[in-house]
C-alpha cells in the first residue's frame, strides 16, 4: 500500500508485491522507503515530485509604470537661508538616499505633488514636520524643519524625491490557469539610489520597439521603445522581487510568438547546450533566436544568475550586438520547454550574459509553492548590468 502524509518531505512505505502509483500535487522531494513484502528495509531513493505545469511564453516588449509605496529620497541639496548659511534640512534630519518616506505628520503619503502644501504649512507655522520613513525594512521617525530658500522664497526640505518610475522590459510568461504573469527576471531599482523600488501600484502596457542602440564591449546597448498610443493595460504590478515583476493578467497579450502553452523545466533539468530566446527587435513582432547555455549553476534554493548564456544567432548579433537593456525577461526555451529568462548582459562581452531559472519566477508569481529553504545568492563571475 502507498500512504502519503501530505507534507513536503513525505515518508512513503511501498509494498513491492503491489502496484505503485504516485500523484504529485506540488514541487518537492519525496523520501521513499522500499520494503520487501512490507517488512525488511531494502533501499531509500529520492523521487522528484513536480507538477505538470504549462505556461504561455512571452517575448513581447512591455512598458512598465511603477508607483512606489511612498516618497523615495534620491538625493540631498543645499538650501540658502536668509542668514546666508547653506544646509540640507533633510540631511540634518538624518534622512539618507534610499529611504522611503511613508507618512508626514501622521498622514500616509505617496505623491510628490502633495508635499508642497504640507511643507508650506509647517514652514509658516515654524514647526517641524513629523516624518515616518522606512529603511532596510525597518520603520523610524524623525523631525524635519523646513528652511526658507532666500533665492526662491519657498520653504524647502533640501531633498530630491521621487514617487514613480517608468521603463521597458520583456514579458517572460503568462499562466492562464492562475491569471498571472512574470516579467524582467530581475528587480526594478531606482536609477539614482540603486535600491529596489517598493511597489505601491503599477501597470504593464503594450510597447513598440522603435530602434536598437547596439551593444559594444564596455558599452551595453538598449532597446529604444515607446508606449503604444492608447495602449491597452496588460496587467497590474503587485510585486517587485529579485526575480522580476509579477501581477495579474487576464488574457494573453497580442503579438505573441505562439498562443500555445509549453511545459516548464525545473532548475535541475536545465543542461548546457543549445537553446533559444524569444524577444522583439523591431516593432512588436516576437522572434526566436538561437543561443547557447554555456554554464549552469546548481541551485537547490532560489538565487539569481542561474545560468550563463551566449547569443549565437548571427541575425541577432548583427541587429543588437548581443544582449541589450530592455531584453531582460526574454524567455529562454530548451528542448521545447521554458527554462528561464535573460537577466543581465556582460559589460565586457555583450554577446553573453546571465539568465535566471524559471522555477524561481514561478514561485514569486504564486504558480509554484515556495520552498521553506532560505534564499542564497551566488556571486557573479563577471561584470554585468541588468538587460
Amino acid at each position: 500500500m502507498l500512504q502519503v502524509n501530505g507534507s513536503k518531505n513525505q515518508s512513503l512505505s511501498v509494498n513491492l508485491n503491489e502496484p505503485l502509483s504516485l500523484q504529485p500535487h506540488h514541487s518537492g522531494t519525496t523520501s521513499m522507503k522500499v520494503k520487501l513484502f512490507g517488512k525488511i528495509p531494502f533501499k531509500t531513493v529520492k523521487v522528484n515530485v513536480m507538477p505538470d505545469l504549462r505556461v504561455i511564453p512571452g517575448g513581447q516588449t512591455i512598458g512598465v509604470k511603477v508607483k512606489s509605496a511612498g516618497i523615495l529620497v534620491v538625493g540631498h541639496h543645499q538650501v540658502l537661508s536668509d542668514n546666508g548659511a547653506k544646509k540640507s534640512p533633510g540631511e540634518e534630519a538624518g534622512l539618507r538616499l534610499g529611504d522611503l518616506i511613508v507618512k508626514i505628520d501622521g498622514k500616509s503619503i505617496n505623491e510628490v505633488r502633495k508635499i508642497a502644501d504640507l511643507v508650506e504649512q509647517a514652514g509658516n507655522a515654524h514647526r517641524p514636520l513629523a516624518i515616518t520613513y522606512k529603511r532596510n525594512g525597518t520603520y523610524a521617525e524623525t523631525q524635519l524643519n523646513p528652511v526658507m530658500d532666500a533665492q526662491e522664497h519657498n520653504w524647502r526640505l533640501g531633498l530630491y524625491i521621487r514617487d514613480s518610475a517608468a521603463g521597458v522590459g520583456t514579458l517572460t510568461f503568462y499562466a492562464p490557469e492562475q491569471g498571472v504573469y512574470g516579467a524582467l527576471g530581475h528587480v526594478i531599482t531606482d536609477m539614482d539610489t540603486q535600491t529596489p523600488i517598493e511597489v505601491g501600484e503599477g501597470q504593464i502596457l503594450q510597447s513598440n520597439v522603435s530602434s536598437i542602440n547596439k551593444s559594444q564591449n564596455g558599452d551595453p546597448g538598449e532597446k529604444r521603445a515607446n508606449f503604444v498610443k492608447d495602449s491597452k493595460v496588460l496587467g497590474n504590478i503587485e510585486r517587485n522581487t529579485p526575480f522580476g515583476i509579477f501581477g495579474k493578467m487576464h488574457e494573453n497579450p497580442n503579438h505573441s510568438y505562439s498562443d500555445k502553452s509549453i511545459p516548464v523545466s525545473f532548475a535541475e533539468e536545465v543542461k548546457e547546450g543549445p537553446a533559444q530566446i524569444l524577444t522583439v527587435v523591431n516593432g512588436q513582432r516576437v522572434e526566436r533566436f538561437d543561443i547557447e547555455i554555456s554554464h549552469v549553476t546548481k541551485q537547490p534554493a532560489p538565487a539569481t544568475k542561474g545560468m550563463v548564456i551566449k547569443i549565437t544567432d548571427k541575425r541577432l548579433l548583427d541587429k543588437t550586438g548581443g544582449i541589450v537593456q530592455g531584453m531582460s525577461g526574454s524567455p529562454i526555451i530548451q528542448n521545447g520547454k521554458l527554462v528561464g529568462a535573460v537577466t543581465h548582459v556582460f559589460v565586457n562581452d555583450p554577446s553573453s550574459g546571465y539568465g535566471c531559472f524559471i522555477e524561481w519566477m514561478l514561485q514569486d508569481a504564486g504558480v509554484l509553492m515556495k520552498s521553506n529553504e532560505s534564499k542564497t545568492e551566488n556571486k557573479p563571475s563577471a561584470t554585468g548590468t541588468a538587460a
